[in-house]
């Protein structure tokens, strides 16, 4: 396992599911820690401040990563969590960016509720983990970047969908989604559609999977608020064949300038 990917699980793993937070971010991360995520300073001493408690809170924490690779300087995780036996249960998405030395020195997350059901029978989480045809890295992320910015940023054309996700077969992790490109399509076609994606922000890839980060709008008439999406694609053959995503609000006045 890459050295950034086996760090970054071991600061969820140890700092949080073990109870061993200053003593993990403490080896895990570099001269500074940048954090993006909700209600978290910067620094080890943020880090502690926030999951001391967190701990404390709930003392049975079941925390288990699904997904992880590396893609350069970065590392990207898909974790589930599971809190009190159950009382909460969550997915998180993680990305970090690391030094020379392999150390955590930027963190963004977004955090959702779990679904142990979607339309299609499917959970949040389940599904292939297996990074495979890393030869196709690089050719992978490029077709995403294009769906994002053909398809379903402003300004975009879902009709090009097709282009890019496969006719044949698409797997759907979201809650309310059924499998297939025409449920998405249907949803991404409404010309009073309320989400759009307005920046991709970061895109980490290995192989056949590829994550991002983006700044996306929610403007239904009545509500206008920003959001930060996660979106993580599975590809085969030069199409999307599965996909998972995570959404969280954007605060108005989070500590440290936001999500992003």
């Amino acid at each position: 396992m890459s050295p950034k990917l086996e760090n970054a699980k071991s600061l969820y793993l140890e700092g949080i599911r073990d109870g061993n937070a200053r003593e993990a971010v403490t080896k895990y991360t570099g001269a500074r820690y940048t954090q993006h995520s909700t209600g978290v300073r910067d620094g080890v001493e943020g880090f502690v401040e926030f999951f001391e408690p967190f701990i404390q809170r709930n003392p049975k924490r079941d925390i288990q990563i699904v997904r992880g690779w590396v893609d350069g300087q970065y590392v990207f995780v898909h974790a589930y969590q599971s809190l009190n036996d159950g009382e909460w249960q969550w997915v998180t998405t993680d990305f970090f960016d690391t030094d020379e030395d392999d150390k955590i020195i930027e963190h963004w997350d977004v955090i959702a509720e779990y679904a142990d059901s979607t339309p299609s029978g499917h959970t949040s989480v389940d599904g292939p983990t297996e990074v495979t045809d890393l030869d196709k890295t690089e050719e992978n992320k490029e077709l995403v970047r294009n769906l994002l910015k053909d398809a379903l940023m402003r300004g975009g054309d879902p009709s090009n969908l097709s282009r890019y996700i496969s006719e044949d077969q698409y797997i759907q992790h979201n809650k309310e989604v059924p499998d297939g490109l025409e449920h998405f399509q249907k949803l991404a076609s409404d010309p009073k559609r309320p989400l759009n994606y307005e920046e991709i922000v970061l895109l980490v890839g290995q192989g056949n999977f590829v994550a991002t980060l983006c700044r996306a709008n929610w403007n239904d008439g009545t509500t206008n608020q920003d959001y930060a999406q996660v979106d993580i694609f599975r590809i085969e053959n030069g199409k999307v064949v599965e996909h998972w995503d995570n959404v969280e609000p954007v605060p108005e006045n989070d500590v440290n300038g936001g999500k992003f």
